[in-house]
C-alpha cells in the first residue's frame, strides 16, 4: 500500500499505519509537486520504508519546455542525493503519446533508482500503447485510475493492463481507492494500490485544531491502516 503525502504529519501517520511505501510531494491540492529536500530529509530522518519523490515543476499539464525539463532534472539530482529510492514522473507529447525523449531523460538521470510512471498516463490516446513504450523506457511502475475520474470507475482497463502487463511492469490503481471500495478494486488483479487516505483536520488562523472555517488534509493513521490489512487480506 503506498501512501501520497505532502507533510511531516501525514507521513508519520502513513507509516504508522503500516504503509509500505510513501510517494513524497508538496502541494497534493494541485496533484502533487516535486517536494523539498527538506522535507524528504525530515522523511528520511524516522521512515525506514522506500521513498519515491515526485518529479513536476508545475500543475496543468504534462507538456514541458526544454527550460522545465532542465529545472526538473536539476531537483531529480538533487533528490537522488538526499537518498531517495526512486521517482515518479510522467511527461507527454501534445497529440496524447508518452515523450520518449524526456522521460528517456529522466529514466537515465534516475538511474540505478526505480521511476513510477504517475498519472499522466490517464491522459495518453492509447493507453495499451502507451504501456509497451512505458515498460521499454524502463519504468517499473504505472500509477493509474484506467483513465477515469476514479479507480472503480476504471476498473476494465486495469484489468485489462493488468493482463497485458503480465508482471512485466506493475499497475498500480490509484485515484479514489477508500476502505469501501478496495475489495472490488482489487478484482483487476493488480497487487499494490495507492491512496493518500487523507482526513480533513480543522485549524484556526492562530493553529488550534477544530476551528469552524479552516482545515487541512491530513493522512488519517486508522484509514491507512484498515487499508493495508484489506491488501493483505487474501481470503
Amino acid at each position: 500500500m503506498e501512501i501520497c503525502i505532502d507533510c511531516l504529519e501525514s507521513a508519520r501517520n502513513a507509516v504508522a499505519g503500516g504503509a509500505t511505501r510513501l510517494e513524497v510531494c508538496s502541494a497534493l491540492s494541485e496533484g502533487g509537486l516535486t517536494p523539498s529536500p527538506g522535507l524528504v530529509r525530515q522523511i528520511k530522518n524516522f521512515a525506514k520504508i522506500p521513498i519515491r519523490a515526485m518529479i513536476r515543476i508545475r500543475k496543468g499539464n504534462f507538456v514541458y519546455s526544454r527550460e522545465e525539463i532542465d529545472a526538473m532534472l536539476h531537483d531529480l539530482r538533487i533528490l537522488k542525493d538526499h537518498q531517495v529510492d526512486g521517482f515518479v514522473f510522467g511527461a507527454l507529447t501534445l497529440d496524447g503519446h508518452v515523450d520518449l525523449d524526456v522521460c528517456c531523460e529522466i529514466v537515465s538521470v534516475a538511474r540505478p533508482l526505480p521511476v513510477t510512471f504517475h498519472r499522466a498516463f490517464d491522459e495518453t490516446v492509447d493507453p495499451l500503447k502507451s504501456m509497451e513504450s512505458i515498460i521499454d523506457l524502463g519504468f517499473d511502475r504505472i500509477l493509474t485510475s484506467g483513465q477515469k475520474d476514479t479507480a472503480l470507475q476504471g476498473l476494465s482497463l486495469l484489468k485489462r493492463l493488468v493482463d497485458k502487463a503480465a508482471d512485466r511492469i506493475v499497475i498500480m490503481p490509484g485515484a479514489g481507492i477508500a476502505r469501501d471500495n478496495i475489495s472490488q478494486i482489487k478484482q483487476c488483479g493488480a497487487r499494490e494500490f495507492h491512496a493518500s487516505a487523507r482526513k480533513k483536520v480543522y485549524v484556526d488562523p492562530n493553529g488550534h485544531r477544530f476551528a469552524k472555517d479552516n482545515f487541512i488534509d491530513v493522512t488519517d493513521r486508522e484509514l491507512v491502516q484498515t487499508l493495508v490489512d484489506i491488501v493483505h487480506d487474501v481470503s
